[in-house]
């Protein structure tokens, strides 16, 4: 227990005397225990203190022990949060400076990892091409997975624990902020996504428990103004980080927080901070789609800028002007029936959405095209644009010139710079505008002039931008597509409410207007002519109803005050009452806050001292483990010299391995040894027995079992196809009767196909032939220059055969000399072993005589062995003769057969 007492400056020499021998585990160990005696930390100032701190963090940095280091941060930050906070800050920034070198150079050693390579004309290896092929990561991926991920790790847990450990702190809130700041950027540094929405949801969470936190010294306020501004520009570079990783979910929720955050601060932000604001919101929109608040947030900026930014140049004001026209432009056409839809059941109407869309906006109700194009008009936007724009502007919105429309508007779209994102939206703007004014000029029109008319599109875009018209009501029209018309207003009863032409010229109503709206020009006129028969009667009817309001007024204006006064003094009796009970209950919450906030620290106390004691066992288990396994290692290297060590050490698995120490190994090997001779003497006297009856009984018995299922087998089979024939049949003849009905079906499309077939064969007839007369007169140039490089290629290829061949007949004659060294070395050495095979058998021989027990089995081994002494020469004689007949190899070369026809080559 001596350890455990002893001073700061002992311990860090100790630990540096454990980092010098290789063993920085128990230099962690030996720093931990300063920090976790209260009796010597609370004693000694940050000087002393200090150094041990950062001694211990890098430590923890170099063992990534990101836990043990959250445990000494956690009881540095208790002794120095209120006495010295720019010592915990030194070591905050610290810690984290080294946990961020450390992750850059296994980035770097990761990234050299993939450039060290033997060979460079062999870069794909094949075990690295299996193994993209079998993961789908490339040797990058699998470099960062083993040397990188795990440094990423622990720096983001690193970040996570200082984030945990300031969030309440106000002493230390700019710490934090930096911290968040940092954790952001490492995000983005290694593209963390999941780490960057976990980060958004812990800084959100962090700030509703702020809200949430008794009115403390020592603790972080929302009231104050420096808190709001500080969380309004780290939301802000959340917001930016957001946009760079395309993380728009994330980027629309910072927004809603940082309005959050505007809305409760009672001084009202920086017009440069607005101006931000409004910027990335108006990006936010553009990708999410909803390109009117896209258009409305371009406007509270160019309001913004034009309002509170002095020395604004007009370049730069009608580059605005232009950028806010385009949006505003682009925005679609609103749908004639938007009631409809209150109908679709979702978790928030449309109008809901667009009311909180309004809110990030700070505008009382949600914006509309028309109200926005109204705006553009009263803030002479549209006159300090460009004056292609503003061509732009009268063509869309001023003017009636369906057979010119679209050829502006692609003129003008041709030479932006800088904006071409509104084009594709602009155009399809532009397209329903054609669509309605052709719609009040013609009522049928052919599909092919609507097409001309619109000179940046497709037939397919086209028929689409009709059919999306009508499905949102904006429109009554009906495409034949056997007669290639489009007809307009067909129906005069169908549309049920005004068709609204908004942001566009009318030049006269559709039929269908006209029926719809003849009852209410009709009582318009009626209450105009009642207006002038008698244009007094309504002045005498108010003069009346005013009269009698005053005396009304008098009659109840004593009981009307009383009962004002009785009700005002009921109110300030509940506000009473309400702040009574507000003030008991934030006593009672802030008691039990106190109380929570004791158990929890002696919990965390209690954790800590049963951790290190779990760590101290540990780690003398993992030493005495470490004695045996070294001598059970010893113990087996003696072992695995002998064969019967090795062949006992291969049945065991590495488990029962680390389970036996060498004794038991090797009265394993004897007890395994012992067990195979009894078995093999076992095995030797019944098995001449038991096989021969046992086989034969067998098989007698199975024969008939197996004609019996074989039979059986064959009735299955049959039942089994007649059933499948029959059902194969049925299905044909249904098939066919369906076949028939399509046939006669179809058939009155016969005509209308073989039309429309004709046609497009005659369209095309001409184009296909000028590109096969094209493509005939390239194939003869390709087919002339691939002959003569085949040509080249074939003398090549004789060549390298011919080369080839000479090369390939050295070698077999070669090979041919040393297989026949190779086969008398071989026979030679099969001599000498059935000799001493020949001698053995005759000592064994000798040794049975003189026992006199020769059985027949001995009887056979000599026979054997006398046909084997018999044989030897005969077979010695016969390979011989086989040798001299045998033909020389250069008599054999298959070179001298072919050499006349490479010559003719």
């Amino acid at each position: 227990m001596a350890r455990y007492s002893q001073r700061p400056e002992n311990a860090l020499k100790r630990a540096n005397e454990f980092i010098d021998v290789g063993k920085p585990a128990r230099a962690l160990d030996t720093l931990y225990e300063v920090f976790r005696n209260k009796k010597w930390a609370y004693s000694w100032s940050e000087s002393v203190l200090e150094p041990i701190m950062f001694k211990y963090l890098d430590l923890c940095v170099e063992l990534k022990k990101s836990l043990i280091a959250k445990e000494g941060l956690f009881q540095y930050r208790n002794m120095f949060q209120s006495v010295n906070v720019g010592s915990l800050e030194n070591v905050i920034r610290g810690y984290l400076r080294m946990a961020g070198e450390k992750t850059e150079a296994a980035r770097e050693q990761s990234q050299q990892a993939v450039i060290d390579i033997d060979d460079l004309d062999n870069l794909a290896t094949p075990e690295s091409i299996l193994l993209s092929a079998v993961s789908g990561e490339d040797a990058q991926d699998r470099s960062d997975r083993t040397i990188l991920t795990p440094w990423v790790k622990f720096l983001w847990e690193s970040y996570c624990q200082c984030l945990e450990l300031l969030r309440t702190n106000a002493h230390c809130e700019t710490l934090y902020h930096d911290i968040a700041r940092m954790a952001f950027q490492f995000c983005l540094k290694y593209n963390r996504k999941t780490e960057f929405r976990k980060l958004c949801d812990k800084l959100r969470k962090h700030l509703e428990d702020i809200s949430k936190l008794p009115l403390q010294v020592a603790n972080v306020s929302l009231n104050k103004p420096e808190t709001q501004m500080y969380n309004l520009e780290t939301r802000l570079v959340q917001l930016d980080s957001a946009i760079q990783m395309e993380l728009w979910q994330e980027a629309y929720k910072a927004t809603e927080d940082i309005h959050g955050l505007m809305h409760m601060s009672k001084k009202p932000p920086v017009p440069k901070t607005m101006a931000n604001y409004y910027q990335k919101l108006a990006m936010v929109f553009w990708k999410a789609g909803y390109y009117l608040f896209h258009a409305a947030a371009l406007f509270k900026l160019f309001q913004l800028s034009k309002d509170m930014k002095k020395n604004i140049t007009q370049d730069e004001l009608q580059r605005m002007a232009c950028r806010v026209l385009l949006a505003t432009l682009c925005i679609p056409l609103p749908s004639a029936h938007p009631e409809f839809d209150r109908f679709i059941e979702t978790d928030k109407s449309p109008l809901e959405k667009a009311q909180k869309l309004a809110v990030l906006l700070t505008l009382q109700q949600p914006p509309t095209r028309a109200s926005l194009i109204r705006d553009l008009v009263r803030m002479n936007v549209v006159q300090l644009s460009s004056p292609k724009l503003q061509d732009l502007y009268s063509c869309m919105e001023v003017e009636f010139n369906p057979l010119t429309l679209c050829k502006r508007v692609q003129n003008i779209t041709s030479g932006l710079q800088g904006d071409e994102q509104y084009v594709p939206p602009l155009q399809d703007v532009t397209l329903v505008k054609l669509i309605k004014q052709v719609s009040q000029v013609y009522q049928t029109i052919q599909f092919s002039r609507l097409l001309e008319l619109a000179t940046f599109t497709t037939a397919f875009h086209l028929e689409r931008m009709l059919v999306d018209c009508v499905r949102h009501n904006d429109m009554q029209i009906r495409i034949d597509h056997g007669s290639g018309c489009v007809h307009f207003g067909i129906d005069l009863s169908e549309s049920q409410r005004e068709d609204r032409q908004e942001g566009g010229p009318v030049l006269q109503s559709m039929p269908s207007e006209q029926v719809r709206t003849q009852l209410i020009n009709m009582s318009h006129v009626l209450n105009s002519a009642l207006r002038i028969i008698n244009p007094n009667a309504n002045k005498e009817e108010k003069d009346k109803i005013r009269l009698q309001l005053v005396q009304h007024y008098r009659d109840n204006m004593v009981i009307d005050h009383q009962m004002i006064l009785g009700r005002h003094k009921i109110i300030e009796d509940r506000k009473e009452l309400l702040e009574r009970l507000n003030t008991f209950r934030e006593e009672e919450e802030a008691r039990k806050a106190e109380e929570a906030a004791r158990q929890q620290a002696l919990a965390e106390q209690q954790r800590i001292e049963q951790e290190h004691a779990e760590r101290e066992r540990r780690r003398q288990d993992n030493e005495m483990q470490e004695i045996k396994d070294r001598l059970r290692q010893e113990k087996m290297l003696q072992i695995s010299q002998t064969s019967r060590g090795q062949k006992i050490l291969k049945k065991l698995d590495e488990e029962e391995l680390k389970k036996l120490d060498a004794e038991q190994i090797a009265a394993r090997e004897l007890e395994e040894l012992q067990k195979e001779k009894r078995e093999m003497q076992q095995k030797l006297k019944t098995q001449e027995k038991k096989i021969d009856y046992f086989e034969r009984a067998k098989r007698l018995e199975e024969i008939p079992l197996l004609q019996q299922a074989f039979k059986d087998k064959q009735v299955e089979e049959r039942k089994a196809w007649e059933e499948r024939e029959a059902g194969r049949i049925q299905d044909l003849i249904e098939e066919r009767q369906k076949a028939v009905e399509h046939r006669e079906r179809l058939s009155r499309l016969h005509e209308d196909k073989e039309e429309f077939l004709n046609r497009l064969k005659a369209e095309r007839s001409s184009v296909y032939q000028a590109k096969l007369k094209d493509f005939e007169n390239k194939l003869a140039e390709e087919r002339k220059k691939r002959l003569a490089q085949r040509r080249e290629e074939r003398i090549q290829a004789r060549k390298a055969a011919w080369e080839k061949l000479v090369e390939e007949e050295k070698q077999r004659m070669q090979e041919e000399e040393e297989m026949k060294k190779a086969e008398e070395e071989r026979l030679r050495k099969e001599e000498e072993e059935r000799l001493e095979a020949a001698r053995k058998a005759e000592r064994e021989e000798e040794e049975r005589s003189k026992t006199g027990d020769r059985g027949p089995k001995e009887k056979e081994v000599n026979e054997s062995s006398d046909r084997w002494r018999s044989g030897g020469g005969a077979d010695k004689e016969w390979r011989k003769t086989e040798s001299e007949s045998k033909p020389p190899a250069w008599k054999s070369c298959k070179l001298f057969s072919i050499l006349p026809n490479i010559m003719k080559i």
